[in-house]
């Protein structure tokens, strides 16, 4: 079997079928969840990335907690699976963050779920030493933001919550690559910024 014919045969199983094989050692099956998911991994990582977090360690978090997904995955509870894989790849990423900062950064003790205009859609509560921001907080931090950005640091963050990699944002907006990692550079600068102080 060749390894197009492989792809296309995962790619028309749907989720639910492929969750069922893997749990039966299909590794194939397994395999296939990864990549059709890695880009909801890369999605999750950016907003956290941008309020101080490492990018990298965050992405390895992410896709520990996307395999749990699929091997803990029912589909008789009600949830698709990628409302399910979501929730288990922000929860690992909210964990690792709270290990690794504690209350030494105010910037790493909240996760935001950002829509792709980077607006607020939902705040986390991680337990009473995480700082919880709600929708309409988060909201007015982004809209402060954006006040604070460039234009093409307008043009920029979008597509990077969207989970673009730099060459992707490079061909869209027809910069370099530096000038992409420069202007994430500053806006990661000016969220640090508005990050509510320690001790609030």
């Amino acid at each position: 079997m060749s390894m197009n014919h492989f792809r296309s045969e995962e790619s028309a199983r749907t989720d639910e079928q492929l969750c069922r094989a893997a749990a039966g050692g299909d590794s194939d099956a397994m395999e296939a969840l990864v990549l059709r998911y890695h880009y909801l991994v890369r999605s999750c990582a950016r907003p956290l990335f941008l309020m101080g977090a490492d990018q990298e360690d965050l992405i390895q978090e992410g896709m520990v907690g996307l395999l749990n997904a699929i091997r803990e995955y029912r589909p008789e509870r009600g949830a698709a699976f990628r409302t399910f894989a979501e929730h288990c790849i922000r929860s690992r990423m909210r964990s690792a963050i709270r290990s690794a900062a504690g209350d030494r950064h105010a910037a790493l003790n909240f996760s935001v779920s950002l829509e792709e205009s980077g607006e607020a859609s939902e705040a986390y509560e991680d337990g009473p030493e995480a700082r919880v921001i709600g929708r309409e907080d988060v909201r007015e931090l982004f809209e402060r933001l954006d006040r604070m950005l460039t234009p093409l640091e307008r043009q920029v963050l979008p597509l990077y919550l969207r989970g673009l990699s730099y060459q992707e944002m490079s061909e869209a907006l027809h910069r370099t690559r530096k000038s992409i990692d420069n202007a994430l550079r500053r806006i990661r600068r000016k969220l640090e910024q508005l990050a509510p102080p320690e001790g609030c």
